[in-house]
């Protein structure tokens, strides 16, 4: 928290009951990764409505249609600020990681 926001690290796909990534797909890894973001800023006071800037971070940017879909299903308009890049690789081979910035 700082200055009355929340600034998240990068959330993987890690199921927090296995602590592992539980499947390939970029489908479940999004809504992973999104859960585990909307655990983080509710123990913070926060939510995904108050979401103001999100990091999309893909290993192929081939994924960013079915990624931008299940991204809508979790935000309203007016939608955060959002970056998206594809990178070489993220850490556990994960497909996907995401990172947010939420007021309070």
């Amino acid at each position: 928290k700082a200055n009355g926001m929340v600034i998240t690290s990068g959330q993987l796909p890690i199921n927090p009951i296995t602590d592992k990534i539980d499947e390939a797909g970029i489908e479940w890894q999004t809504h992973m990764c999104i859960k585990n973001i909307e655990a983080i800023l509710k123990e913070a006071g926060s939510d995904l409505s108050k979401v103001v800037k999100t990091s999309v971070f893909l290993t192929d940017l081939s994924n960013f249609a079915t990624v931008n879909e299940i991204y809508a299903s979790y935000f309203s308009a007016p939608y955060p600020g959002r970056s998206c890049y594809e990178v070489s690789k993220l850490p556990k081979e994960a497909l996907i990681e995401i990172e947010v910035i939420a007021m309070i």
